[in-house]
């Protein structure tokens, strides 16, 4: 068994990190490296993490239970199965293996173990694929995954500058990631590269006075 820290492991707090101000850390790989947003159970429990793989980087062919979810951030990333340039989405589920690498290097948003039960093999180019109006003005929308049987929701969100949307409540939580911009609510202004983590039942009022790009996963997420 790992020894490696929970790390944010307890989903009752609300947790916001700015990932630009945080040191890589080595992987078994040692052409992999990584940030750790959450992780419980150690080297082989939950874990959200940024990853990057050094150019030329790269790990044996491994399974993934409970599955794997992948945003490309920069660069290319590859695997037996496929080459996924930035802007690329996969969920790979429970069971499914692969051997990634990097030939030129890439940064990647990556959760392991936090997908278990019967979910398809999804594989988005968001670079390709077409953006559905929001709830307002202002908010576009590019569905990444829902399915009716498990709780969580994916999304990339758009925010053209000085678009405000209304208070809400997150059942199941919310997390988000800024990929541009800023993103802000009452609580808070987050640039590029933040990570915010919303608890069960947390409630804010988001908007963008200067636009945004932002990673969200709602549900699934309560202690």
């Amino acid at each position: 068994m790992s020894s490696l820290p929970d790390i944010n492991a307890d989903l009752s707090q609300r947790i916001v990190l700015d990932t630009n101000a945080m040191e890589w850390e080595s992987s078994p790989s040692g052409t992999v490296w990584r940030k750790p947003l959450y992780r419980e159970g150690g080297e082989f429990g939950a874990v959200t993490s940024l990853v990057r793989y050094q150019a030329g980087g790269q790990f044996h062919s491994h399974p993934h239970p409970q599955g794997e979810e992948i945003l490309v951030l920069e660069g290319e990333f590859c695997d037996d199965h496929g080459r996924y340039p930035a802007g690329s989405y996969l969920l790979n589920p429970d069971g499914s293996e692969h051997a990634p690498f990097s030939d030129e290097g890439c940064v990647l948003l990556v959760r392991l173990r936090q997908y278990a039960g019967d979910r398809p093999q999804v594989h988005i180019d968001t670079s390709n694929t077409p953006w559905q109006q929001g709830m307002v003005d202002g908010l576009s929308v590019l569905p990444l995954y829902s399915q009716k049987s498990h709780p969580e929701s994916m999304a990339l969100v758009h925010w053209e500058a000085g678009t405000f949307f209304h208070q809400h409540t997150h059942p199941g939580g919310e997390e988000i990631f800024v990929l541009q911009g800023c993103f802000e609510d009452e609580h808070g202004s987050y640039s590029a590269g933040s990570w915010i983590r919303g608890p069960h039942m947390s409630v804010h009022k988001p908007f963008s006075r200067e636009g945004c790009l932002i990673y969200v996963r709602v549900g699934g997420l309560a202690a």
